[in-house]
């Protein structure tokens, strides 16, 4: 079947019908040129050898994938000290040599490939009437050739993945157009100085702390200044208090709640209660932690470096760390309430319970009814913790070996020390009323509270820094920063 449709193709003559087919249209089309020039030589020639056909993939026209039909020309090369004897002409601006696809339609395929990766982008072009495989995406985009940019001046380097605990890169950075440089094998200062030799204009280099990439930029670019970024004082801020809050996590619990402050929805409260064996183990476990916490703070009393420490006792260096610092044993927190299936039918569980039904069989049923889809198990963890008459066979109950076993100030638990650290930093009107309520309640301890203002105003001066134009906006956060420095230190 034919369709008279006008087309626009470079260095093509269309012909007059469009074939269509169930699910792809073929255009046949002819080359303009009335002579072809041998790529050997350069001599042109119009004596034809033979003919055959392309046929090339393009743009989709009319909702449906397009294939052209180019009859291509072979000629006779007539120049007798030429070396080749035939030759095929080419449109070099419509189709690259043996290609499968057009120029343009290639690009259209790479820049979809840009903007959704290989197999998002053969799903999306598979919708578009331009079908090509993910590795054919990828494979489009690599060949794009990397635009013009100008010589970086201020940098930033750090640490990348390429197969996380096993092989890590660096990426460099263009700070003033947010774009991505480089990426380079490995993270070692001879490959960051490399680089850096490789481009002598760069000014300043930001980084975090380590001192290979400090050794890199001082070998590849001495005359530039380094700096920290921000993102890595925030996370050194944000690490410092956690620290601090790691010794006086224990002296926090202890402090009351704030009166009108209790409220807590309807949910369970806490975790189901561990078998006896559990918390057997549990106790041994701390105990050993604990034996270890004491070692640690007798060897760090007598002045022993704490990687020496960490060496001897075999301990992580962050562990002893955190047991040197800490005023009282860094016990571990109870565990919280997390979601279960048995959430959506506590509240009818404990009515039942307070009219007095205590038969966890009995109440299986009734929720299993209501859409519970679990077994009796939790059921009968839940009423135990509730049970207010012993079970017949003479058991202790559960709710009796479970207080028993909750540490001191587990009536009013707060957020563990690397939660508890994200909230402190955090400005106050960022915070929901229970984050709010928790943060209230820690700053009625004095050195909690100046602590948390210290944190605070650091956090603000990092995130305003940069943003003022004018040479007078960074002298101000100048001397805001050396204010900051010595308040600290007092």
């Amino acid at each position: 079947m034919g369709m008279d449709i006008p087309l626009a193709i470079p260095e093509c003559r269309v012909a007059r019908f469009v074939e269509r087919h169930e699910d792809h249209l073929v255009i046949p089309v002819r080359l303009d040129a009335a002579s072809g020039r041998c790529p050997e030589c350069g001599h042109a020639s119009r004596s034809v050898h033979s003919r055959y056909h392309r046929h090339p993939s393009d743009l989709p026209l009319s909702a449906s994938q397009t294939k052209l039909r180019i009859e291509v020309r072979r000629f006779y090369c007539l120049n007798p000290t030429c070396r080749r004897r035939t030759f095929a002409e080419t449109p070099m601006t419509l189709l690259a040599p043996r290609a499968r696809r057009t120029r343009r339609l290639g690009e259209a395929q790479a820049r979809v490939g840009l903007a959704c990766g290989g197999a998002g982008g053969a799903r999306l072009l598979a919708h578009l009437h331009m079908p090509a495989s993910r590795a054919t995406v990828l494979r489009l985009v690599t060949r794009i050739p990397m635009p013009d940019a100008p010589a970086p001046i201020r940098v930033g380097i750090d640490d990348w993945a390429i197969r996380k605990g096993s092989r890590y890169g660096t990426i460099v950075v263009d700070l003033d157009r947010r774009r991505v440089v480089d990426l380079l094998p490995d993270r070692t200062a001879l490959t960051v100085a490399g680089w850096l030799e490789r481009h002598p204009g760069v000014e300043l280099v930001a980084r975090d702390r380590s001192t290979e990439y400090a050794r890199g930029a001082s070998l590849g670019a001495p005359q530039a200044q380094q700096v920290a970024d921000r993102w890595h004082l925030l996370t050194n801020m944000r690490q410092a208090v956690e620290r601090w809050l790691h010794g006086a996590h224990a002296r926090l619990r202890s402090l009351p709640l704030l009166p009108g402050l209790t409220v807590r929805p309807a949910r369970r409260d806490r975790a189901f209660a561990r078998s006896t064996p559990e918390l057997e183990a549990g106790a041994q476990s701390r105990m050993r932690w604990r034996a270890v916490y004491d070692e640690v703070r007798r060897r760090h009393a007598g002045r022993e470096p704490l990687l020496a420490i960490a060496r001897a006792l075999g301990l992580a260096r962050a562990t002893v760390r955190k047991y040197a610092s800490a005023e009282t044993f860094p016990a571990r927190l109870p565990h919280g309430a997390g979601p279960s299936l048995l959430d959506p039918h506590v509240a009818y569980l404990a009515g039942r319970i307070d009219e007095g039904c205590e038969n966890a069989m009995a109440l299986w049923r009734e929720i299993r009814e209501r859409g519970y889809p679990g077994t009796n198990r939790q059921v009968h963890r839940f009423v135990a913790e509730r049970r207010t008459r012993p079970v017949r066979s003479g058991r202790k109950a559960r709710s009796a070996k479970a207080s028993a076993s909750e540490p001191p100030g587990s009536e009013a638990p707060l957020p563990p020390a690397r939660q508890l650290a994200w909230l402190l930093v955090q400005p106050t009107s960022v915070l929901d009323v229970s984050e709010a309520a928790v943060v209230s309640r820690v700053e009625q301890d004095d050195t909690a509270r100046a602590v948390t203002g210290l944190a605070r105003r650091f956090t603000a001066l990092v995130r305003a820094a940069g943003k003022g134009k004018r040479v007078a906006d960074d002298q101000d956060a100048a001397a805001d920063i050396e204010a900051w420095i010595t308040k600290a230190r007092t």
